[in-house]
C-alpha cells in the first residue's frame, strides 16, 4: 500500500556513492589482537580476525570485506575496529536508512563478490562500491521494509539461538551416555581397536588414468561429502571405475576416520565404497558382527575423533599415531544398552542436524521465506530522476 501511494510508476536509483560515504578502515598489527578483547576487529574474512581494546568504528554500522571473503556483507550492531582490508559504509543523508541500505547490499552480496578484482589474491575495489547503484524509495517505504525485515530477522536469530543450546545439551548427553569410564559392574568390555575391526588406509586412485574416473559408478569418498551430505553417507559425489580398485570395494557400514589434515572427522557409509588417502576404513570384523552396533560405534567415534586431535604426529605433514589408534580401547556394553543409547542420541540427532524435521527444518524454512520476502521487496523499477523530479513539480 505504501509503494502504491508513495512510488507507484518506480523509484529513483542512485550510485552508493551518491547517498553514502565508503571508507577503508585502518591497519592493525596481529600482535596486539587477542580473542578477549573488548571489540571485534573486522578484515577481509567473515568472521572478525580477532579482538582489540579499542575501536575506530561506532555500533549499528556496515561492513563490507574488501579481501578474502571479499564482498561480504555485514551489520554490525556493536562497536568494533575497522581493520585495512574493511569497508565502513555510512549514509550521508536522512533521506536514506542506514539498515536499508544493509538490506539492499546483503541482497546483492553476490554481484559484489563478483565483482572482486586481482588473480592472486582478489579484492573488492571502493570504486565497484562507491558506483554500485541501488533504489532510493520514500523514507515511508523504506522505514516499513526495514521493520518487516528486521522481524524476519529476530526470528531467524531466535531460532539459531535455541538450536545452538538444542546442539550443546545434545553433545553434552552425548558424552554422558558414552562415557564408561570407571565402570564397575563388569558389563563392560574394553577392546583395542585392532581386535574389533580391520583398519586400512583409504587411496585416491592416479588421475592421469582416465580409465579410472570416466563414467565411473564406484563410490569414493572425500571431505568434501561430509561437509556437503553429512556423516551418514550413501552415495559419493565423485565416482570411480572398477579398473581403479586394488583388491575389494570396504563394505557397507564400514567408518571412515579422518587421520590426517580435517583429523578426527568421521562418517558412517551404508554402501560398499572406497575414501581417499585422508581416511582411514574401520570395517567390522565378522567375529564381533553380534558384540557390537556399528551406529553404537558411530557415536562413539565423536569421543574417538576427540583422542585423534590430541595424539598426532607433529613432524612434517600432522596424522595420528596409527600405533597407538589401532591399541585405542573402545568400550564395548551389552547389546540392549548400545541399543537403548543410539536410540536416545538418533531422536538427539534429528533434532539438531536433520534438515527435513525439528528446529532445522523450521530455521531453513524461515531462512527461505526471509529472502524470498527480501526480494520481493526490495525489487523497484527504476525511474528517471528528471521524470520523478517533475512529478513533483
Amino acid at each position: 500500500n505504501l509503494i502504491k501511494k508513495y512510488c507507484p510508476n518506480g523509484v529513483v536509483f542512485k550510485e552508493l556513492g551518491e547517498v553514502s560515504t565508503v571508507e577503508t578502515g585502518s591497519q592493525l598489527n596481529k600482535t596486539v589482537m587477542f580473542d578477549i578483547g573488548k571489540y571485534p576487529v573486522l578484515n577481509g574474512g567473515v568472521n572478525p580476525s580477532g579482538r582489540y581494546d579499542k575501536y575506530n568504528t561506532e555500533a549499528d554500522t556496515i561492513a563490507i570485506s574488501q579481501g578474502g571473503s571479499a564482498g561480504y556483507v555485514n551489520f554490525v550492531s556493536e562497536k568494533f575496529w575497522a581493520g585495512a582490508h574493511c569497508f565502513v559504509v555510512r549514509p550521508v543523508s536522512d533521506k536514506i536508512i542506514n539498515k536499508f541500505i544493509y538490506y539492499v547490499l546483503k541482497q546483492n552480496q553476490n554481484k559484489l563478490q563478483e565483482a572482486k578484482l586481482g588473480a592472486c589474491i582478489p579484492g573488492l575495489s571502493k570504486k565497484v562500491l562507491l558506483t554500485f547503484k541501488i533504489p532510493v524509495p520514500p523514507i515511508e517505504v523504506q522505514e516499513e521494509i526495514v521493520r518487516i525485515l528486521d522481524t524476519f530477522t529476530q526470528l531467524e536469530s531466535e531460532l539459531e539461538s535455541e538450536l545452538e543450546l538444542r546442539t550443546k545439551q545434545y553433545e553434552y548427553y552425548r558424552n554422558s551416555l558414552l562415557s564408561f569410564e570407571g565402570n564397575k559392574t563388569g558389563q563392560v568390555k574394553w577392546l583395542p581397536l585392532d581386535e574389533v575391526f580391520y583398519i586400512k588406509q583409504g587411496y585416491t586412485p592416479s588421475k592421469a588414468n582416465l580409465k579410472f574416473w570416466e563414467n565411473g559408478t564406484l563410490k569414493w569418498f572425500r571431505m568434501e561429502d561430509i561437509r556437503q551430505n553429512g556423516r551418514i553417507l550413501s552415495d559419493s559425489i565423485q565416482h570411480i571405475t572398477p579398473e581403479a580398485v586394488k583388491g575389494n570395494l570396504f563394505p557397507a557400514d564400514s567408518i571412515i576416520m579422518a587421520t590426517t589434515a580435517t583429523i578426527g572427522e568421521h562418517a558412517l557409509l551404508i554402501a560398499d565404497s572406497l575414501a581417499n588417502q585422508q581416511f582411514t576404513f574401520l570395517t567390522k570384523k565378522a567375529n564381533r558382527d553380534t558384540e557390537l552396533d556399528i551406529k553404537f560405534f558411530f557415536y562413539y567415534c565423536f569421543i574417538l575423533g576427540e583422542w585423534c586431535r590430541s595424539n598426532t604426529n607433529v613432524s612434517g605433514f600432522a596424522s595420528v599415531n596409527m600405533a597407538k589408534f589401532k591399541k585405542y580401547k573402545i568400550p564395548i556394553p551389552p547389546m540392549s544398552e548400545q541399543k537403548r543409547i543410539v536410540g536416545v542420541l538418533d531422536r538427539f540427532d534429528s533434532l539438531v542436524n536433520d534438515i527435513s524435521v525439528g528446529l532445522p527444518a523450521e530455521l531453513s524454512a524461515r531462512r527461505k521465506q526471509y529472502e524470498y520476502y527480501r526480494d520481493k521487496l526490495l525489487t523497484f523499477k527504476e525511474v528517471d530522476c528528471r521524470e520523478a523530479a517533475n512529478r513533483l513539480l
